[in-house]
């Protein structure tokens, strides 16, 4: 049998340490583009060069997922297939997929393929791929691991602390006076994807201080009880240190890892933004 794990660039991993036997990880990239250059979210993704023009513009930058022929491409070589998309709130991705599974297994009828919209993006994503790969190694069979995967993405979530928020008032999705008041405040905005994959705000912190207890507190207050978390971040490694160091205070034996955002995620949470994702 031959596994194979997909996702879009709402996953942060360009690669995945350490695969299950005959398994292989695939990324779909989305595309961004920033005034008329378009930046493919890969692995040759120069984020700092994009992150740089993204800001330089006046103009809002926008995203554009991947096509179904991307993922029609990304299917072959494998059995069973696992996809995984960033939430169908913020992109066309999850439709995408959805299309492609659909032509694949009218050529392809013995294959077997599960499409997961995470309703989320960034950490949480991570989660559920690091998971699946986890569910393989054990030997379950392609519908017990859409089950288990089903059954853990109701024990996962996500918490965000953003920065700067200029993309997202560019994009008109937060006003341009909260925008404002997020700059010059020195506010962060600390929130949640919600059930149905939209993203809320829980509170608003002054401050990175303010916001590292806002964090922690909406974590515990979720019902964190030392699973694993998994923080994406774009250029903020000391808050992830931080956070870490707080949460082991409680829980000394948790699994908390780090990893540098996607373009996708860096486009979103912006410079020192985090996408956290986690058990509970």
């Amino acid at each position: 049998m031959t596994w194979k794990i997909i996702a879009d660039s709402g996953c942060d991993y360009r690669e995945i340490a350490d695969l299950a036997n005959d398994t292989s990880f695939k990324s779909v990239p989305l595309t961004i583009q920033v005034d008329s250059e378009i930046f493919v979210d890969d692995a040759n993704l120069d984020i700092d060069d994009m992150m740089e023009k993204m800001y330089a513009t006046s103009t809002a930058s926008k995203s554009a997922c991947p096509s179904p022929d991307d993922y029609l491409r990304s299917f072959e070589g494998a059995e069973n297939i696992f996809v995984v998309t960033i939430t169908g709130s913020l992109s066309g991705s999850h439709n995408s997929a959805q299309l492609a599974k659909k032509l694949f297994l009218e050529e392809r009828p013995e294959a077997n393929i599960h499409v997961i919209d995470s309703l989320s993006a960034g950490g949480e994503v991570d989660l559920i791929i690091t998971k699946l790969n986890e569910l393989i190694k054990e030997g379950l069979s392609f519908n017990e691991i859409v089950e288990a995967i089903t059954h853990y993405q109701e024990k996962t979530k996500l918490l965000f602390v953003l920065a700067k928020v200029d993309n997202l008032v560019k994009n008109g999705r937060l006003n341009k006076l909260i925008g404002a008041v997020v700059g010059l405040l020195n506010i962060r905005m600390v929130g949640e994807a919600s059930e149905t994959g939209t993203l809320e705000l829980l509170q608003k912190a002054r401050g990175a201080k303010k916001a590292l207890t806002a964090a922690v507190d909406e974590v515990l207050k979720a019902g964190y009880k030392g699973g694993r978390i998994i923080i994406a971040h774009r250029n903020n490694e000391k808050f992830c240190q931080q956070f870490s160091s707080l949460i082991k205070e409680k829980f000394p034996a948790a699994d908390i890892s780090f990893l540098p955002t996607s373009g996708l995620c860096s486009f979103y949470a912006e410079e020192g933004g985090l996408l956290l994702g986690y058990e509970i």
